[in-house]
């Protein structure tokens, strides 16, 4: 063999791979060719750990316009002519080392797998997962991925209008960040990435190539972040101004019948974007790597071909209109250049002038192995699963009161108000934002029709940790719970699975066990999955982050004017709890939960969800909305029944006396528990005895809990506090 173990592990390749590379290609590859099997070969690319899991997602709907998995993103029909296409990515191991450029970047990239398509940008959303921010670089990373997100995606003119912000100590150094976009195309014509017809030519356009991100998606992605290796040079360096330019052109280009399809350089750059568009397509290339312009001396074509620069697209033109293209691109100050050919003989030949430098077989370059291993839960997780909680007093922490547990709660950087994130993104801009961030989920317009469509991106990685067959389903229940709350209909799913070394068995369990949870619940609740990544190997040193899958849920609203928000809306209003009727608030209903974490320092207990109430639940509350008999709804869930009442008195500025509120059972439990599926509703006084009917109809469990009522939260015996005191701790806990 004439590469060295070293050698392999560049490429992250094993030496069995690497012999099956062999056997495949008849002899031993070049050094481009070794590069180029070992980005397309690569988990990130080549998914060959996660493809067999994926495949029990359900992919199928009445709306959906493109096969998952064949395109960019997925698409929907959303009615009146238009579509939403969406997906979410992470940029997690680049983030970790640049965290301004990582993350900057990942939204670059999300948003290029967008207008490929021919969709314009219309909203982002993330999903952000670090260490505790007052310990060593997390407030450091934490502090650069918000500054990279807002000043990507301020630059380019879409607006940021929801996500989340999660902190716990398995993320420290190793923080997760997921983006998503939107984007929508009216008309129905959507770009496809295949290139299927021999003789087309191979554009690239935008961004000069350079060293930048080389190895990215075999060397960064897909292994796990070791301390002794230098990996700056694996981050890519973003943009936006460059991006914006190419994000017009390419919206231009798509309204012309001049190309065949259009992709993205995202990762493995020119390798991934042209093999596996030919791929797609059923033909091969010819690409010559000295006609790629490029920024920096003495390239290789090794470098050339696996460079992730920014802001770059490949175009496959009609060789007809090569003169209009160029013309198109010119007038956006754009370099572009036709590097190659599509032909009939279906291999990825390149070429260094007249030198072919590699030359192998498309099918063999885009067909990883599959590996389903066998994996088994870890004992630990098991033990605490089935936590004695029996020593857990049902009293205040530390001889407080329970309104001072809740304003500490409040006050925690899990429950805080985002807003000093949120606060530095630009959620209005294109005018379309109905609902900003803070909400269960973001609302935004379709301008020229009655529609709206609600978003939501979520996770809850305590859950799956500790059952992640159950709390798999948990995501996706709660993701779709949060659109319902907008008085959407939930659609689609778009995912984001972030989990930590599949070669571990006890990872791999998770992985395997949260797909067939999440799985389960998309049947359930008719939302099939159309997009999405899959990041593995996050860890750092020895320590794998807690399994978190996070979705991003699309809602479709008929009538924007018919959107629902969480604040309470009006004194008098009587207030009900959806979904459970708090007959019995037992200890096991803190599994999980915030104020374990927070208080206890203790992930414990067995999470429970029955989807068969969670579907009844949703379409109650989403008819009774749309009814205009429930004014406010918001999702119970971190921090519990306690949390969720003040964030409703919060956003509405008023308060609300539950002041007969029995206890059964537990105060801790009642007051902070996180039993799944129940909304928070508030009607008007009079419509009570409707309500109640239609609650028992549908066979969803109830509690009326009080009355909205002056300037304080009154809940039992037990809190007695101010509204403007619960705002200042759930303001400031983060700032």
């Amino acid at each position: 063999m004439p590469y060295t173990q070293a050698d392999l592990d560049e490429v992250a390749l094993s030496k069995a791979e690497y012999d099956q590379i062999v056997a495949l290609i008849g002899r031993e590859p070049t050094a481009v060719e070794l590069g180029m099997f070992g980005s397309l070969w690569s988990e990130h690319c080549g998914y060959k750990n996660s493809k067999p899991l994926l495949r029990l997602f359900p992919t199928e709907g009445e709306h959906i316009l493109v096969e998952a998995g064949k395109e960019n993103a997925g698409v929907i029909d959303i009615g009146d002519g238009y579509a939403i296409v969406m997906k979410i990515e992470s940029h997690n191991h680049p983030s970790a080392i640049e965290p301004y450029e990582g993350a900057a970047t990942g939204v670059g990239g999300i948003v290029r797998d967008i207008f490929a398509m021919g969709a314009r940008p219309i909203a982002l959303l993330n999903s952000l997962r670090f260490g505790p921010p007052k310990e060593g670089r997390n407030g450091y990373l934490f502090s650069g991925v918000v500054s990279g997100i807002s000043g990507y995606g301020n630059c380019l003119g879409i607006p940021n209008v929801g996500g989340e912000v999660v902190f716990s100590s398995c993320y420290t150094g190793n923080p997760l960040v997921n983006a998503m976009c939107v984007g929508l195309i009216k008309g129905g014509k959507v770009l496809s990435a295949k290139a299927s017809t021999p003789g087309n030519l191979l554009m690239v356009v935008g961004a000069d190539t350079g060293r930048d991100g080389i190895h990215g998606a075999s060397g960064l992605a897909s292994r796990t972040l070791e301390n002794d290796r230098e990996l700056r040079s694996a981050v890519q360096v973003g943009n936006p101004f460059m991006e914006k330019l190419l994000l017009e052109a390419c919206l231009e280009l798509a309204e012309t019948d001049w190309l065949e399809a259009l992709q993205d350089l995202g990762a493995a750059g020119l390798t991934s974007a042209a093999v596996e568009c030919v791929a797609k397509g059923g033909t091969g290339l010819d690409i010559d790597v000295l006609k790629v312009p490029r920024r920096a001396i003495g390239m290789t074509a090794y470098d050339v071909m696996l460079s992730e620069s920014q802001e770059r697209m490949l175009a496959i033109v009609k060789p007809e209109h090569e003169t209009e293209v160029r013309a198109l691109f010119e007038k956006y100050d754009l370099t572009c250049a036709v590097i190659g050919t599509v032909i009939e003989e279906q291999v990825a030949r390149i070429r260094e002038g007249e030198a072919i430098v590699a030359e192998g077989p498309v099918q063999a370059l885009t067909k990883p192995p599959e590996y389903r291993r066998q994996g088994v839960e870890a004992p630990e997780v098991i033990a605490m699963r089935n936590f004695d909680f029996s020593g857990i007093p049902d009293a205040p922490p530390a001889g407080n009161s329970w309104s001072n547990t809740l304003l500490a709660l409040l006050g925690s950087p899990n429950v805080a108000s985002k807003r000093p994130v949120f606060r530095q993104y630009d959620h209005q801009v294109l005018t379309n934002t109905v609902v900003s961030p803070g909400a269960d989920a973001a609302v935004l317009r379709i301008k020229g029709t009655t529609k709206a469509i609600a978003l939501a991106t979520d996770g809850n990685a305590r859950m799956v940790y500790l059952d992640p067959q159950v709390g798999g389903a948990m995501v996706i229940a709660e993701g779709t719970r949060n659109v319902v709350c907008t008085g959407a209909r939930p659609v689609a799913v778009t995912d984001c699975l972030n989990f930590g070394n599949p070669e571990r068995p006890s990872v791999y369990y998770q992985l395997e066990h949260a797909i067939l949870g999440m799985a389960e619940a998309c049947r359930t609740l008719r939302t099939p999955v159309i997009s999405g990544n899959v990041s593995l190997y996050n860890e750092s040193g020895d320590q794998a982050i807690y399994p978190t899958p996070v979705v991003g849920v699309l809602g479709i609203l008929e009538d924007v004017a018919t959107h629902c928000t969480p604040g309470f809306k009006a004194e008098g209003d009587a207030v009900y709890l959806l979904g459970d009727d708090l007959s019995q608030t037992a200890v096991a209903n803190l599994a999980g939960s915030e104020y374990l974490s927070h208080f206890h320092n203790l992930v414990a207990g067995q999470p429970k969800l029955d989807l068969a109430l969670e579907e009844r639940l949703q379409a109650l509350c989403l008819d009774l909305i749309q009814r205009g008999i429930v004014k406010s709804a918001h999702d119970c869930a971190d921090g519990g029944l306690a949390v969720a009442l003040a964030e409703s008195c919060m956003h509405g500025s008023l308060g609300l006396d539950a002041s007969s509120l029995p206890v059964n059972g537990r105060a801790d439990a009642l007051l902070f528990g996180e039993t799944a599926s129940r909304i928070v509703v508030s009607i008007a006084p009079e419509r009570s005895l409707g309500f109640e009917s239609a609650v028992r109809t549908a066979n969803v469990p109830y509690a009326k809990l009080g009355h909205v009522a002056g300037d304080r939260l009154v809940v039992g015996r037990l809190v007695n506090l101010e509204v403007s005191r619960a705002l200042y701790a759930w303001e400031n806990g983060l700032a």
